[in-house]
């Protein structure tokens, strides 16, 4: 606005936490700056071998440092990669002159501590900018906020309501019986005789009026409302309308990424794996795959026995909900060997997610549980990989974060429902209903 004065630059002070989130953090930041105190980049170099995303995104971020050491010294400040972005510098000198001390306030020589010194010293060398640590730490952020140190989480790829987050499913309230007699008739009507206007595609609608209701769905290649037939898959059947519309989606062929989101004991990996072994006729393989959380955030390592046993514990769930599945049917019966033989063959594989990178994924059937332990950077790494004829589905539990830096705001899957709800090849539903049992659903509900 004409006569606003600008607003300085700031500077903004990124910790390893930040980094092992996304590697590209350095240029979220606009046209600010952006400095990486050593001791980060120290912590960094103990996270750079393994096989797990952090180490993926340390490795990374290291490249980009040394495409940047190409511009010069990086005690100066040289230019970040993006268009319109601030400069960059490493802060080496990380003891204050005239502030707090937080090594000697917190009697620590913590890798934290050191980083908020940097913070302090970068203040009071740019006394003309505001200076502001960013870190996925809520402690490190109270500690700085105590130093009278502004600090902030980092909020690329955070959802900012999450409580009114796409559901993928509607109801539609006291409509013409006239209307739904026809939808049971012909299996599709349009949108208009339900007062539906714009419709997202694929999104679910519950139909009813006080004498009758159908399920639905709007087909956006129709564009026309259409039916939806409640049907089992291999022998699981849905019990009740959001699981009906889970099914649908999954066996659906035209929908080639589909979401789940529920508590526990609603369904989602159940449905998942039975309706893509309904469904394995249209792929060469199906994938079912977890993110590794370790157990109180230790290595897998501490586990006895060779690899395999030490990742067992974490699949368990996994060939928990395919035993179940193989277990309506006698071992007589094709069905049962059919699972036997797929697993034979390696055309049904339960394996870590790590295990997945790299792989190709054409053709493949890929289930991605517990998927809000991923940050947005991971699951849009998979969805790149994916190939012609792939469906991916991902599973979870915003509400149930296993990983220190995430939570139902930050985590991968909130990120992909809110960004991805108005395309025509995705589907997402909302279960809400625990079908486990009465017990686990008193649980959900009081404790």
């Amino acid at each position: 606005m004409p006569g606003k004065k600008k607003q300085s630059k700031k500077i903004f002070v990124l910790d390893t936490s930040v980094i092992l989130y996304n590697h590209n953090a350095i240029n979220s930041f606009d046209d600010n700056d952006v400095v990486i105190p050593i001791t980060v980049l120290e912590e960094l170099d103990n996270f750079k071998k393994g096989n797990e995303t952090k180490n993926f995104e340390a490795r990374e971020f290291i490249r980009i440092m040394d495409r940047l050491s190409t511009k010069g010294t990086l005690q100066d400040w040289i230019p970040l990669e993006f268009p319109k972005a601030g400069m960059f510098r490493v802060q080496m000198n990380e003891i204050p002159t005239q502030g707090m001390d937080a090594v000697k306030i917190f009697g620590d020589k913590k890798a934290d501590h050191k980083i908020l010194n940097a913070a302090i010293r970068l203040s009071e060398e740019k006394p003309d900018h505001k200076v502001v640590l960013v870190t996925k730490d809520v402690n490190l952020r109270i500690k700085a906020k105590s130093l009278n140190i502004p600090s902030e989480d980092f909020e690329t790829g955070k959802i900012k309501d999450v409580d009114s987050l796409y559901s993928g499913i509607s109801y539609v309230e006291n409509v013409d019986p006239a209307a739904i007699d026809l939808i049971y008739k012909d299996g599709i009507i349009d949108a208009d005789a339900f007062g539906i206007k714009d419709p997202i595609p694929n999104h679910y609608f519950i139909i009813r009026n006080d004498r009758s209701s159908v399920l639905t769905v709007y087909n956006p290649l129709l564009e026309k409302i259409e039916r939806v037939e409640k049907r089992p898959a291999y022998k699981i059947m849905p019990r009740n309308a959001e699981q009906v519309f889970a099914l649908h989606a999954i066996t659906n062929s035209h929908i080639q990424l589909v979401t789940l989101q529920g508590i526990a004991g609603t369904g989602k990996t159940l449905l998942a794996l039975a309706g893509a072994l309904d469904q394995k006729r249209n792929f060469k393989q199906i994938y079912l795959a977890r993110p590794i959380v370790p157990l109180s955030n230790k290595d897998i390592g501490y586990l006895p026995g060779d690899i395999k046993s030490k990742l067992n514990p974490y699949m368990e769930p996994l060939w928990d909900n395919l035993k179940f599945i193989q277990n309506q049917y006698s071992e007589k019966d094709k069905e049962f060997k059919r699972i036997t033989e797929a697993l034979e063959t390696e055309k049904l594989l339960i394996q870590p997610l790590a295990y997945i990178r790299g792989r190709s994924i054409s053709n493949i059937c890929f289930i991605v549980d517990e998927a809000q332990n991923l940050t947005p950077h991971e699951v849009k790494t998979i969805i790149t990989r994916a190939g012609e004829g792939t469906k991916i589905i991902f599973t979870g539990d915003i509400y149930q974060i296993d990983t220190p830096y995430l939570d139902s705001q930050s985590n991968g899957l909130s990120y992909l429902i809110d960004k991805i709800k108005h395309h025509s090849i995705y589907a997402h539903i909302r279960l809400e209903k625990g079908e486990r049992s009465e017990l686990a659903n008193l649980a959900n509900e009081l404790l």
